[in-house]
């Protein structure tokens, strides 16, 4: 049996096996319109109630948002990630990175909670 596993069934027969199982449906977030705007929201959802401070909106590829969320990371002093044209900074950071990005020519919205 080179294609099979193993499972335990009280029915006393086969379980069939799917080809592929559901993944889990994660909340990617609002939709943001793509219209030049930096959308900063504070999230708390599937996070165990810690706040992440979320900076969607941006234009612009790899290397620039990274850069980018780095500097922010540095500012908060607060550790985050980028992905998917998304940055995520722990903690309620919305007002200092809103000015940061400001002084930087991007044009900011507070947006959510």
């Amino acid at each position: 049996m080179s294609n099979s596993r193993l499972v335990y069934s009280t029915h006393g027969r086969r379980v069939e096996i799917t080809a592929e199982r559901p993944r889990s449906s994660q909340k990617s977030g609002p939709n943001v319109p793509d219209d030049g705007v930096i959308r900063i929201f504070r999230e708390r959802a599937g996070r165990s109630g810690k706040v992440v401070t979320v900076i969607r909106g941006l234009a612009g590829q790899g290397p620039a948002i990274i850069t980018l969320a780095g500097d922010l990371k540095r500012l908060c002093g607060a550790g985050g990630t980028a992905k998917d044209r998304v940055i995520e900074i722990q903690g309620d950071h919305r007002e200092r990175v809103a000015e940061y990005l400001r002084e930087q020519g991007y044009t900011v919205k507070l947006a959510g909670g």
